[in-house]
């Protein structure tokens, strides 16, 4: 699989005969919805199996076999060329794929109102192939312990039909908001816990989910070893079941980092208790916040660095956004929010504005500024193929688990071409 970015002047047809596939298989990978308007700093997916390098000065074989992890012997047979001879700049060089790593990969989904609509069943149906696990958003607790189910529709059967597992979400959601007084009353009523871990095995077993995730945000600091203590409870019950255990962590850097949304996140004490976590390493940029990319790989890093330093990287599934956002500037504090988009609505947006897109390097994510026509500054942050094989690397740098997303429903083509092509997924649900 290889990565592209279009430049000034490239058609499909060029871009095609260059990687020897064809403008259909482009536009059937990309969905592509205008293929004759191509966007200057759009990255396109090219469906090919490995990959071709374009020798530059400087390059030696050497240099090129250690770039892309095989040897020089492997390269200098493939593409036919003695190892002595000087490479000359611009030659094509084949890649031949690396061997994959099975990883787990969880995807939320989160209906609204009385049923799933039915853009978000196709979501579902389209990706649970590339999942282990479907995490519908959330089971809320009431406070006396039981739960609200989310509508479900038929997600159980279309899991089943992808050897997707399902995993039950449970959250300390009330009125659309993570209740901090709901999250203290779950961490130090005894009674209420009891009456929550029972309904939860009832309506995992009821519902055939093999893992139960706990999404309790916002809880008092003071109750950090409360918590600890609850999960370290859950699991004994919920191991007895036949069930897994996992939680969502805030994005911490340290033991030490200050604020409600992070205090009694404990990641050491998760990393012992749970059977993994999620790290949600997304919403720099968000919605009341100003311009910035939405999971700055630089920021990323730094959570990812710290959850490894204290837990198991066998457990830790790294957390990935499926929609970028649309400022409207300049942006004002307390303001309208800005409108999340998916990657191909930013891609479709940039063309109508015929703006070019630019690259944060440091980031590693796209974004573009234009003017409507009433006259209004825009700022776009959102993802790419570049930026999510950059979110890959770090899982097989650092031999993470897996990856999150949160959430289906938005359009993302080359996210799922590039799972694919860099990773097996764990389709093993048996196995913890």
């Amino acid at each position: 699989m290889q990565v592209y970015v279009i430049e000034s002047g490239d058609t499909l047809y060029q871009i095609a005969n260059t990687y020897g596939t064809t403008t259909d298989a482009l536009i059937e990978a990309n969905e592509l919805e205008a293929p004759n308007n191509l966007v200057v700093g759009q990255a396109l997916v090219i469906p090919i199996i490995g990959q071709f390098y374009f020798v530059q000065s400087g390059d030696s074989l050497a240099s090129i076999a250690q770039k892309f992890s095989i040897s020089v012997q492997q390269l200098a047979q493939i593409n036919n060329f003695p190892i002595g001879n000087e490479l000359p700049v611009g030659l094509r060089l084949y890649i031949p794929p690396q061997p994959k790593r099975e990883i787990t990969a969880n995807a939320y989904i989160e209906p609204y109102g009385e049923t799933v609509s039915q853009p978000l069943i196709n979501a579902a149906t389209n990706n649970t192939p590339f999942l282990t696990y479907l995490a519908p958003f959330s089971y809320t607790i009431n406070n006396d312990g039981t739960l609200n189910p989310p509508p479900l529709d038929n997600f159980k059967q279309i899991a089943a039909n992808n050897n997707t597992a399902l995993m039950l979400v449970v959250s300390n959601l009330q009125g659309g908001q993570f209740s901090t007084e709901l999250g203290r009353r779950i961490l130090t009523n005894q009674t209420v816990q009891d009456k929550l871990l029972d309904t939860i095995v009832t309506t995992a077993n009821a519902g055939g989910y093999h893992d139960v995730h706990f999404d309790l945000e916002f809880l008092p600091p003071e109750n950090r070893e409360d918590y600890n203590s609850f999960l370290r409870k859950a699991r004994d019950r919920l191991h007895a079941n036949g069930l897994l255990l996992s939680t969502a962590l805030a994005p911490k850097t340290s033991a030490t980092q200050q604020g409600t949304l992070y205090e009694a996140h404990d990641y050491a004490a998760h990393g012992e208790i749970d059977d993994m976590v999620v790290l949600m390493t997304y919403e720099w940029g968000y919605s009341y916040g100003p311009p910035l990319a939405v999971s700055p790989i630089n920021e990323v890093r730094k959570v990812v660095n710290f959850a490894v330093s204290v837990m198991p990287a066998d457990k830790i599934l790294l957390g990935q956004n499926l929609y970028g956002y649309d400022w409207t500037l300049p942006y004002e504090q307390g303001g309208e929010p800005a409108k999340a988009v998916s990657p191909q609505q930013a891609i479709t947006t940039a063309s109508e504005q015929n703006v070019a897109i630019e690259y944060d390097q440091q980031a590693q994510a796209p974004f573009y500024h234009y003017t409507e026509a009433q006259g209004n500054r825009h700022e776009v942050w959102f993802e790419d193929a570049r930026s999510i094989q950059a979110k890959f690397d770090l899982i097989k740098e650092l031999n993470l688990r897996g990856i999150s997303y949160w959430k289906l429903g938005l359009s993302f083509p080359q996210n799922w071409l590039l799972l694919r092509d860099n990773f097996t997924i764990r389709k093993n649900i048996g196995s913890s």
